[in-house]
């Protein structure tokens, strides 16, 4: 399953997102929120939420969206299971899905604009992990640190 949630940062770029995949990627998505705009809201309440359904199956993606993806990030980093990107770039970005297994994008509303933004969704939907053993080898390592 594909989930995606904003803070206010990233709301409209959230909502051109879901009509992009919905429309031309005709991909079904869950939006965890918001559903209006609350300026008032706090990223790490839609960060948490998004990443534990994210968390519950291997095959989940998610798709985070602040100002700068960093909040975001940080905050989403925190669920064990969960290996949050900033998508900084389109090569940035399928890196971090062949090499380190990313399975939550985060974005950054205030830079990008919605034709970056899309691109950096449609790789980082199409890149699947490299599984070379080295790569397994190195994210073992990481998945340690959570226990």
């Amino acid at each position: 399953m594909l989930y995606i949630a904003s803070d206010h940062g990233g709301y409209h770029l959230k909502k051109y997102l879901v009509s992009y995949m919905e429309n031309q990627l005709e991909q079904k998505i869950v939006d965890l929120g918001p559903h209006e705009f609350v300026e008032s809201d706090d990223f790490p309440d839609y960060a948490i939420a998004l990443s534990k359904e994210v968390a519950k199956e291997r095959a989940n993606r998610g798709i985070l969206i602040c100002k700068t993806g960093h909040g975001m990030c940080i905050a989403a980093n925190k669920i064990n299971g969960i290996k949050a990107i900033v998508g900084y770039n389109i090569e940035g970005t399928e890196m971090g899905r062949k090499h380190n297994n990313a399975n939550v994008l985060c974005l950054a509303a205030k830079v990008l604009s919605q034709d970056h933004a899309t691109a950096i969704v449609k790789k980082f939907l199409e890149t699947q992990f490299d599984g070379d053993e080295r790569l397994v080898r190195r994210n073992k390592k990481i998945e340690e640190l959570e226990k």
